[in-house]
């Protein structure tokens, strides 16, 4: 099955498990574990960062290893992919400047920012895998369609923070 394919069977299911639920903390848990379940042979480490106030992103649901509790912003992947509110590929993150070891079994990695609808900032997924250049557009193109479907559902729930 292509990458293509399998983000189309994870979507809908995604949306499924989301779907009218209120907890954003459990929501996002699941979703991290969803993805992280989807493509275990390259998922590494799958979690969110937020944004809960100043230049500063908080470790927030995640599965896999020990991480990092906060990432400045513009530092590392996650901060650099806030600052460009852009998502971010990078294929060896050795060779990207600053970036923030977590953990040593890293070797790509791809950054998701989260913009709620009123296009507040709101925090980043982020994807690590133990694999030299993992990620590709196809990657990119289907977890932002992961992130929109999670914010179109959730945007509120951010506002109530």
């Amino acid at each position: 099955m292509t990458r293509k394919e399998q983000y189309a069977q994870l979507i809908p299911q995604i949306a499924g498990l989301i779907k009218g639920e209120t907890n954003l903390v459990g929501i996002l848990a699941n979703v991290s574990a969803a993805l992280h379940e989807a493509f275990p042979e390259r998922f590494f480490w799958t979690g969110f960062y937020l944004h809960e106030e100043g230049k500063t992103l908080s470790l927030g649901p995640f599965q896999g290893s020990v991480a990092c509790y906060s990432i400045p912003f513009g530092k590392g992947v996650c901060g650099k992919a806030w600052e460009e509110g852009r998502t971010l590929i990078v294929p060896d993150v050795e060779e990207f400047p600053g970036h923030i070891a977590c953990s040593s079994l890293s070797r790509s990695e791809i950054v998701v920012p989260m913009y709620d609808s009123s296009h507040t900032f709101r925090g980043v997924l982020d994807i690590d895998s133990t694999r030299l250049d993992d990620f590709n557009n196809d990657d990119k193109d289907g977890l932002e369609r992961v992130i929109a479907l999670l914010m179109e559902e959730t945007s509120n729930l951010f506002q109530q923070k």
